[in-house]
C-alpha cells in the first residue's frame, strides 16, 4: 500500500477544464474506463443523480486532498473528494461510464465528511456522495462475491435480534481457542480477507450482549428536569450494552426521565452510508413510528455515526408524503448525548475516577465532528471529571478507518489508517482514550492489540457515570 504526500498533483487541467463543460477535459485527463463510441454510456439514472449546481461549486483548489484519508493513503487524485467531484460531473456529461473504473474510486471514500470541514468553497461533498451511492447500487453490477458479502452485512449488522442469533457460536469460537488457532494460521485473511477483517474487528462477547436489561422507563433522579428518548442502537445494542446502561444512568442522574421504546430498531447508519436507500429508508420510518406519541422533549444518541443518519432523516424521507413532516419533527428532538448535557448543564457531583491524576485523549468520531459540528462539548464534559488531564493527538481530525462497514469492505486502506489513528493516540502518552462511536473503538482496539498496547478504551458517558456513582478506574 503506497503512501502519498499531501502535495496536490499537478499534472492536472485547470479549473475550467475539470468542471466538464467540454469533453476536453476527459481527453486531456483520461478515466481508467471511458466509454467506447457508438455504445450507450452506463451512468446515473434520473432518480436524485448528485446535482450540478452543487457539483459545479467545486473550483477544484485541492485543500481537501491533505485531510482526505483515502486521498493520503492511496495517493491517487480520483481517490480524492475533488476527484471524485470530477467523475460525478463526467458521469452527469455522459463522458464517462458508471463502470469499474469509476466505481471503485467512489467505494474508496470512508465517508468521513473531513472535505466539507476544509472546503473553503462551501463544497457540500456529503450531498453528492450521499446522491451517488444508491446510484451506484441501483445501477452498477457489483461482481457475485460483492454482492454475497454486502448482503451478509446488511441483512445482519442492523437487526439486532439476528446478530444476537450468531453470538452463542461467536461466544464458543473465542471460548474454545478456535479463534487463536484462526488468527494464528492466517489463513483467513489469505483465502477471505473481506471475512477476516470483520473477524479481526470481533470484541471479546459477554453474557451482556445476550440481553436487553433497560425498562421501558426509567425514572428521574430527583427533580425531573426532561424527559428524553434514549436510542440503543444495533451493534451497540448487542456488543456495547454497558455504554447504553451508561449513558440511561448518567441521564437520570441528571434529572431525565428516560423512555426507551422497545419496537426501536436500527438508526438506518449502515445501509445509509452504503446507499441502500430503501433499506434504510425502512429502518427511519421505523424509528420514527417507535417514538411517535412518547412526547419526549428529546431523543439521544450516543453513537455519532447513528447521530449523524438520525439528523439526516429529513433527506432520507424527502420523497415520502406520508414522513417528510414527521422526520423533520423527529430530527428536531434529536440530540447527541455529549451534545445535549453540554447544553443543559450537569446537576449531578462528579467525583474523581482515579486518585491520581488522570492523563487522557479523546478520539474525535468523524460524524460527530465533521457531520454533527461536535468537538468542543465533548472536551467540556470530561474536563469536569476532577483530576482528568486532556491531551489532544496529532492528525485529531483524520478518520481511523472504521468509517462504519469501510474496514470489512476496504480492509487495507482501513488497516493503515487505524495504523496512523492509533499511533497517534499512543504519542500523547495518555492512560485512557475516550470515544464515542462503537465502529472507532472496535478499530482502535483492534490495532492497539496488533501493537500489543494494553490501553483503557471508554466512551465519555462511561466515564461520566463511573465519576456521579463514584466508582474508580483500576490503572
Amino acid at each position: 500500500m503506497q503512501t502519498s504526500s499531501t502535495t496536490p498533483n499537478t499534472n492536472l487541467p485547470d479549473a475550467d477544464s475539470l468542471r466538464g463543460d467540454s469533453p476536453k477535459s476527459l481527453q486531456e485527463n483520461p478515466i481508467d474506463a471511458q466509454p467506447s463510441p457508438g455504445i450507450p454510456t452506463p451512468g446515473f439514472d434520473a432518480y436524485h443523480p448528485p446535482e450540478q449546481k452543487l457539483l459545479d461549486t467545486c473550483v477544484h483548489c485541492g485543500f481537501c486532498l491533505s485531510t482526505c484519508p483515502s486521498y493520503r493513503v492511496i495517493g491517487k487524485e480520483m481517490d480524492s473528494p475533488r476527484g471524485r467531484i470530477y467523475l460525478m460531473n463526467a458521469i452527469n456529461h455522459g463522458e464517462a461510464p458508471l463502470a469499474e473504473g469509476t466505481v471503485q474510486h467512489f467505494d474508496s471514500c470512508l465517508g468521513c465528511l473531513a472535505c466539507v470541514t476544509t472546503c473553503p468553497s462551501g463544497v457540500q461533498y456529503d450531498k453528492l456522495i450521499a446522491a451517488t451511492r444508491p446510484q451506484v447500487e441501483r445501477n452498477y453490477p457489483r461482481s457475485l462475491s460483492d454482492r454475497i458479502f454486502r448482503a451478509l452485512l446488511f441483512n445482519i449488522f442492523p437487526y439486532p435480534a439476528r446478530l444476537r442469533l450468531l453470538l452463542p457460536f461467536l461466544y464458543l469460537y473465542q471460548k474454545s481457542g478456535l479463534q487463536k488457532l484462526v488468527r494464528a494460521t492466517g489463513l483467513l485473511k489469505k483465502l477471505f480477507p473481506r471475512l477476516a477483517a470483520m473477524e479481526s474487528n470481533l470484541p471479546q462477547i459477554t453474557p451482556d450482549a445476550f440481553r436487553d436489561n433497560l425498562p421501558d422507563v426509567v425514572p428521574a433522579q430527583g427533580e425531573k428536569r426532561y424527559q428524553v428518548g434514549v436510542i440503543l442502537g444495533c451493534v451497540q445494542r448487542v456488543l456495547f450494552s454497558p455504554v447504553n446502561a451508561a449513558t440511561v444512568r448518567v441521564l437520570t442522574a441528571n434529572g431525565c426521565e428516560v423512555v426507551i421504546p422497545k419496537t426501536q430498531g436500527c438508526c438506518a447508519a449502515l445501509p445509509e452510508h452504503q446507499g441502500q436507500r430503501e433499506q434504510s429508508q425502512a429502518l427511519a420510518r421505523q424509528m420514527i413510528d417507535s417514538f411517535e406519541g412518547t412526547g419526549v422533549d428529546f431523543v439521544i444518541i450516543n453513537a455519532a455515526g447513528c447521530g449523524h443518519t438520525l439528523k439526516e432523516y429529513g433527506h432520507i424521507l424527502e420523497d415520502d408524503p406520508e414522513y417528510r413532516e414527521k422526520a423533520k419533527a423527529f430530527v428536531a428532538k434529536v440530540k447527541d448525548a455529549q451534545e445535549f448535557l453540554a447544553q443543559v448543564g450537569l446537576t449531578a457531583k462528579l467525583s474523581p475516577v482515579t486518585d491520581e491524576p488522570l492523563t487522557m485523549v479523546y478520539q474525535d468520531a468523524c460524524h460527530l465532528l465533521h457531520g454533527q459540528k461536535i468537538s468542543v462539548q465533548p472536551r467540556q464534559l470530561l474536563r469536569q471529571i476532577p483530576n482528568v488531564k486532556l491531551r489532544e493527538p496529532l492528525d485529531a481530525a483524520l478518520c481511523c478507518g472504521s468509517a462504519g462497514v469501510y474496514n470489512m469492505l476496504q480492509p487495507d486502506v482501513a488497516d493503515e489508517l487505524g495504523q496512523q489513528k492509533v499511533e497517534n493516540l499512543l504519542n500523547t502518552g495518555a492512560e485512557l482514550i475516550a470515544s464515542a462511536n462503537p465502529g472507532c473503538s472496535l478499530q482502535i482496539k483492534k490495532h492497539l492489540g496488533l501493537k500489543g498496547k494494553e490501553v483503557t478504551l471508554m466512551h465519555p458517558m462511561e466515564l461520566l457515570d463511573y465519576s456521579i456513582r463514584g466508582v474508580k478506574l483500576q490503572k
